[in-house]
């Protein structure tokens, strides 16, 4: 894993893009949304894996 810091600010984008396609797309796996958004935002391995381990699991979905 690597020690890059999590960039906030970048992520609050993420977060925000996050809430308004889940929204937008309510038919569409949430994993798919995650990863979608890790592509988007050009995440690191260390920002990929926050998302996986906060967001998919709260989601109901077990990651692939």
């Amino acid at each position: 894993m690597s020690n890059q810091p999590i960039q906030k600010d970048k992520m609050k984008k993420v977060l925000r893009w996050l809430s308004e396609n889940v929204a937008a797309h309510p038919d569409k796996r949430r994993i798919e949304l995650l990863r979608e958004a890790e592509i988007r935002f050009d995440l690191s391995p260390r920002e990929c894996c926050f998302l996986d381990e906060n967001f998919s699991h709260s989601l109901g979905e077990k990651s692939d």
